[in-house]
């Protein structure tokens, strides 16, 4: 017998608030009752059983009560009934504990003050709780209160279903998409819910009480680990609840459940009812959504990356790394193509999915803005960027001949994607509509933006219209009012870094008209020609105004 036998928790306030809300009331739940705390209760086995949920409560005097029981019943008993000998005592404890009774309450008041040593044994053998109560109990009474708290726990939890069935139902007809139906499973749960294809892939992950990078690490081995079933169970090492997710009738994925860190309680019929909803929620979203989730992933993952909106780089390397992506021992390039606004991308991107599988390289590919899609590959250590970006180039042009390809520069760590992401975003927006390529190259990178390009890329910022108003607006008033063509020769002659022979030919005049026409300018202007750094200003104005004019 435990010389120094735990007490059961202290009681709780009301008979009918021990259980926590919308799950059965446990063993531990019941013996912190008023009802029966009076009777001072002791366990002296089974203590870590303590959290077996209590279905029922039976009062017996019986030598063979199993008979009468179904499972999940606290047991009350005088102790009259109990055997003389141990081998009595064994039995009427086996058939206790094969029907699945919870707990073995016995009172010793009447025949026994201390428990038989035979049957503290017979229970610690078994794992069947077995609680004493030092003082008389009215066990009519206890039967009562822990009726009335089992039935309110079970019209409760019939509460809390019928709100989930009613918050799944909303979100399928609002036509939510996969990310909000599995943050919802998350919300309602509390727990972490994570949506995988078949090839253990981790699409979406809403972490509650952990965080992306405690939910994701090591995902595919510890996914592998945890056979998947034909329904809805409890299984794997860590103790996952899993369910199946089908589309038109064929399985195309699986929903997991995670237990919070730390915790070792296990998931109750709430949880169950939500993974479930949320399992068909998901086979309904799949029809109305017709994008592939597997690419509704790589988008996301692509737009936390390039925007920084990731908790913490560790979170980032977990989330890629459970698509797919190797994120240790690599190097990263952000790789943009514009298709222009309006433009559908689908067709590309799908193209480029498959022609970075077939080479061999991963990569996460997905569209970051309307028109514009995004490219991270992920390279070995000796690999060369260039033929990458060279392919995926060659690629995009000729599905796409009037695309624009970009190129950021390359990055060795994961969290620095988005220095790279930004660079090539710089390249596009400083590339107007028809730009030639470089030689022998598909794609733009940050050597080939020069002045007129880097103009063009801030021709809606008004401080360049201001300034270029301002150095050449009176020259354009003068020809406005007077017929003439002075800005044309001004042209020529910054173009001709100042050469006025060379400004004159290419402007078919003669030297003397173009010293008069330069001469007038000056005056216009209020400028020396002859300085270089007002010749410098000049220039970056008209390649501004030229700019500007050519949208």
């Amino acid at each position: 017998m435990n010389d120094n036998p735990p007490k059961a928790p202290p009681p709780a306030p009301d008979d009918r608030d021990s259980a926590p809300s919308g799950r059965p009331p446990t063993v531990a739940d019941v013996l912190a009752l008023p009802v029966l705390a009076a009777g001072q209760p002791q366990v002296v086995a089974g203590l870590a059983q303590l959290d077996r949920p209590v279905r029922w409560v039976h009062i017996t005097e019986l030598t063979d009560p199993a008979s009468f029981l179904k499972g999940g019943e606290l047991v009350l008993t005088t102790g009259m009934p109990l055997p003389e000998d141990a081998a009595g005592v064994r039995r009427y404890v086996d058939e206790l504990t094969e029907v699945g009774a919870a707990a073995l309450v016995i009172e010793l008041v009447r025949r026994y003050h201390r428990p038989p040593d035979a049957l503290v044994q017979a229970c610690r053998a078994r794992g069947l709780p077995l609680v004493t109560l030092a003082r008389d109990v009215n066990f009519l009474e206890v039967t009562q209160v822990v009726h009335a708290l089992i039935l309110g726990s079970q019209a409760d939890a019939m509460r809390r279903s019928q709100r989930i069935h009613e918050a799944f139902t909303a979100l399928t007809l609002r036509g939510a998409g996969p990310q909000d139906v599995v943050r919802a499973a998350a919300e309602m749960s509390g727990r972490t819910v994570v949506l995988e294809n078949l090839a253990h892939q981790a699409l979406l992950c809403e972490p509650s009480g952990s965080t992306v990078e405690e939910a994701l690490t090591g995902w595919e081995q510890r996914s592998r680990a945890a056979e998947p079933g034909d329904h809805t169970e409890v299984g794997g090492p860590e103790g996952w609840l899993t369910a199946p997710v089908s589309y038109q009738g064929e399985r195309w994925g699986r929903l997991a459940m995670l237990r919070p860190p730390g915790e070792g309680g296990g998931f109750g019929p709430e949880h169950i009812t939500v993974l479930e909803r949320t399992a068909m929620a998901l086979t309904v979203a799949r029809l109305i959504h017709s994008t592939p989730w597997e690419q509704t992933a790589h988008r996301s993952a692509l737009r936390e990356l390039a925007e920084q909106r990731h908790h913490s780089p560790e979170d980032a390397r977990a989330r890629c790394a459970a698509l797919g992506l190797p994120t240790e021992d690599s190097r990263f390039l952000a790789i943009l193509v514009d298709l222009g606004p309006g433009a559908e991308g689908s067709e590309l991107e799908a193209r480029l999915h498959q022609d970075l599988r077939s080479s061999g390289i991963p990569a996460l590919v997905g569209e970051l803005s309307p028109g514009r899609l995004g490219i991270l590959p992920a390279l070995r250590p000796a690999q060369p960027w260039r033929p990458v970006a060279e392919r995926l180039g060659r690629t995009a042009l000729g599905l796409a001949p009037g695309a624009i390809v970009s190129a950021g520069s390359e990055v060795t760590d994961l969290a620095d994607t988005a220095r790279s992401f930004r660079e090539a975003a710089r390249v596009l927006e400083a590339t107007p509509p028809g730009q030639p390529l470089p030689p022998d190259r598909s794609f733009h990178e940050l050597v080939d933006v020069d002045l007129r390009r880097l103009l063009y890329a801030l021709r809606e910022d008004t401080r360049v219209q201001d300034y270029t108003e301002r150095r050449l607006g009176r020259l354009i008033d003068h020809d406005t009012r007077h017929g003439t063509d002075l800005l044309t020769t001004l042209g020529h002659y910054l173009d001709a870094a100042g050469n006025k022979t060379t400004a004159a030919r290419r402007g078919g005049l003669s030297r003397e008209t173009m010293y008069q026409r330069l001469r007038t300018v000056e005056r216009v202007l209020g400028t020396d020609l002859e300085s270089g750094e007002g010749r410098t200003e000049l220039h970056v104005a008209l390649t501004a105004l030229r700019v500007l004019r050519s949208r």
